[in-house]
């Protein structure tokens, strides 16, 4: 099941202070709902465990993220793949942009995923709003955060 996501969210940071921040470890791991662990394997590599709870289904999934397309400190692509046992598998990508705006920053996001096994079987309405809601409160608690 695909899902596409696209949102925006205007920062009050500078462009290179929200760069800085889509590439901390620490502050991406605060920012996750869910994300029990982050850690940067190397600049373009991460691992991370997030749990999950969708409708019913309640999951722990494993997964490793990417950043390819890197310009710094404009945009970048994160892709990644997550394993949740019997639950099923969620991989996909972002884009994100980010452009002055005035004294903060707009950053801007495009992303598709795919989901698999039993949580695929929750219906694309259940799955889509789920979805949305988290990306939601990544970006408002990252906006929060980064211009703190």
């Amino acid at each position: 099941m695909a899902l596409v996501i696209e949102g925006s969210e205007r920062i009050a940071a500078p462009v290179e202070k929200v760069w800085a921040g889509l590439n901390d470890a620490e502050m991406l791991k605060a920012c996750i709902p869910g994300c029990e662990s982050l850690s940067k394997n190397s600049d373009t590599d991460l691992a991370a465990t997030v749990v999950l709870k969708i409708g019913p289904i309640k999951a722990t999934f494993q997964g490793e993220v990417k950043l390819l397309n890197l310009n710094p400190p404009h945009s970048y692509t994160i892709s990644g793949e997550g394993k949740g046992g019997i639950a099923g598998f969620a991989k996909g990508g972002a884009d994100v942009t980010l452009a002055p705006d005035g004294d903060g920053t707009l950053l801007t996001y495009a992303a598709k995923a795919d989901v698999g096994g039993k949580i695929a079987q929750l219906g694309s309405r259940l799955i889509d709003s789920t979805a949305k809601k988290l990306a939601g409160q990544f970006f408002t608690s990252f906006a929060a955060k980064v211009s703190s």
